[in-house]
């Protein structure tokens, strides 16, 4: 095909056939910029996994690096600026946000003692950012945290419309509705591409705006006649707002409590985007001095995350929060895909404690931040792209908002379902997938950055399944014979004291293998371990039907 030479390639290396670690690269000739640089949490089986980052060895090599102009936010969640303390290191490029973004992404940066060292530019929407041949524009759109943007990427090759996360509230909390006449604009001067949040792209008619949410908390203020205890997503600063005001209206005092949704109520506060009239919130140690009727309190733990103060709280385990009967928790959030079981043991805790525990399932005290069916048509609709590249879901929200784009008369052959690592290329008026880069998960474990792969993981299933035994025996280093032992150490595999029978079976299995054997020099341990191993797993899967890491340690004497 002619004018292929020219061309702008789109290579997403996170967020395709998943929810979070969002990262996507666009590159024109020798340029390319980076949109969000985002982190998602581990699954069930990635044991002690703090965080997974998107692996962006691709972006570190020699040629590529040097080709990176800047990276561009397009909201302050996790899943969207979360990892950008472990990338910008590697690529040490101006950051470009709006204020509240980058609000959040400082404070993310001064724990890692970046602080001073990355340079933050903030943008208002309609502003536009030229870095060599990309000329970068902001949008409004309403998402569940404020200041959520989308991109409007101008190219030699045409434009780019990233939506970032998006819905559409026609009466947000803050009064700033989405630039529909923009969006509009766009598709009128022509939308080569357009990358469009699926996340709710199975959910028919339209999501209800964050003010139904305002509504429902200051029904359930009115109605409470003992404590409030509010747990939320700690970004989500329009539904904080309809808290604080909630409590102003009934006469509460608010304490907040949680290291996340500290930090964001300062940044909020300090940058206007949350105002808290003076004298309703009070420092935690005035908690004990006021009535329970005229308390509130605004905490983490939505998810019922293990070390959350919402969660301590419940296993009566908080150092300055007891619930007590008649306490009314509200978990204003629906939980994260993965964390249904913990949000249920915490409001069970909570019941069982004898509080009123208001929750997504039950009552309307939470809203999506993301587009539904009816939304995405119209955002289709307002930019009316040549070609279509759904992003930011699992495959079946992808295929469906690939679905919906046919329905609305883009062309089959016009819309590209892509994977982490695929490298989208297009001309002015053809486009094709051409092959792929690296791209995948590292995992952070404490201060460890991909220290933690596959066979640590494994290591670590099987301890958390079977236990470990470790065999210790002392061998003769002249002779190979066994001098004493074997001890044996149970960990997670039996409890000792009831099992003596079973392990002193063990250690004559293990003596009677080593017994007479004579093999010499260090090069005989590996076998002399081997054989350990061998005959121990065999009979104690034999005996007990599982199956113990099995460490034996070899001393020299």
């Amino acid at each position: 095909m002619p004018g292929k030479s020219s061309k702008i390639s789109i290579i997403p290396l996170g967020g395709i056939g998943e929810i979070g670690k969002n990262i996507t690269a666009i590159r024109y000739q020798n340029e390319m910029i980076i949109i969000d640089a985002g982190l998602m949490f581990p699954e069930e089986d990635e044991l002690g996994v703090d965080i997974v980052i998107p692996e962006i060895s691709y972006l570190t090599e020699n040629s590529v690096r040097s080709q990176i102009k800047a990276i561009f936010l397009t909201h302050g969640h996790d899943d969207h600026i979360g990892a950008l303390p472990y990338i910008w290191p590697h690529l040490k490029v101006p950051v470009y946000g709006t204020r509240f973004t980058l609000g959040l992404v400082g404070k993310k940066l001064a724990e890692h003692e970046l602080a001073d060292k990355v340079p933050l530019h903030p943008v208002q929407p309609r502003q536009e950012v030229t870095v060599g041949n990309f000329r970068v524009e902001f949008f409004r759109v309403n998402h569940s945290i404020a200041d959520a943007a989308g991109l409007a990427i101008h190219t030699p090759m045409g434009t780019i419309v990233h939506t970032g996360d998006y819905k559409f509230d026609h009466t947000p909390v803050d009064g700033q509705v989405a630039d529909f006449q923009r969006l509009a604009s766009l598709g009128e001067e022509g939308v080569l591409a357009l990358l469009g949040d699926s996340t709710n792209a199975e959910r028919p008619g339209y999501t209800h705006s964050e003010k139904a949410v305002g509504a429902t908390i200051e029904e359930i203020f009115r109605r409470a006649r003992s404590r409030i205890i509010l747990a939320t997503f700690s970004s989500n600063v329009h539904r904080i707002q309809q808290t604080i005001d909630a409590a102003v209206r009934n006469q509460r005092k608010m304490v907040v409590i949680g290291r996340s949704v500290e930090n964001v109520v300062e940044v909020a506060e300090e940058l206007g985007y949350l105002k808290i009239p003076k004298g309703t919130r009070i420092p935690v140690e005035e908690l004990a001095g006021l009535p329970a009727s005229k308390t509130l309190i605004l905490t983490t733990g939505s998810q019922g995350e293990p070390m959350s103060s919402l969660t301590r709280m419940a296993m009566a385990d908080h150092r300055r929060v007891e619930i007590e009967p008649g306490d009314t928790v509200i978990i204003a959030a629906a939980p994260i895909p993965g964390n249904e079981k913990l949000v249920a043991r915490t409001i069970d805790h909570l019941i069982k404690q004898g509080a009123e525990v208001i929750y997504e399932a039950v009552s309307g005290v939470h809203v999506s931040g993301h587009a539904s069916q009816e939304e995405l048509k119209l955002m289709l609709n307002l930019v009316r792209p040549r070609f279509f590249v759904p992003v930011h879901g699992y495959q079946r929200h992808l295929k469906r908002h690939a679905e919906l784009a046919r329905e609305l008369g883009i062309p089959s052959e016009n819309i590209f379902i892509l994977e982490n690592g695929s490298i989208l290329d297009m001309g002015r008026d053809w486009a094709e997938t051409v092959g792929r880069v690296p791209a995948g998960r590292v995992l952070v474990d404490g201060l460890g950055v991909g220290d933690v792969g596959n066979i640590v993981l494994r290591d670590r299933r099987l301890l958390a399944q079977d236990g470990i035994l470790v065999v210790v025996i002392t061998i003769n280093k002249q002779t190979g014979q066994l001098v004493a032992g074997p001890d044996i150490v149970s960990r997670g595999f039996i409890y000792v004291r009831e099992a003596e029978t079973l392990l002193e079976e063990a250690r004559g299995l293990v003596r009677e293998a080593l017994t007479g054997k004579n093999h010499q020099g260090p090069s005989e341990w590996s076998s002399i371990k081997s054989q350990v191993r061998d005959v121990l797993a065999k009979a104690l899967f034999e005996r007990t039907r599982r199956r113990p890491m099995i460490l034996p340690i070899i001393m020299e004497v």
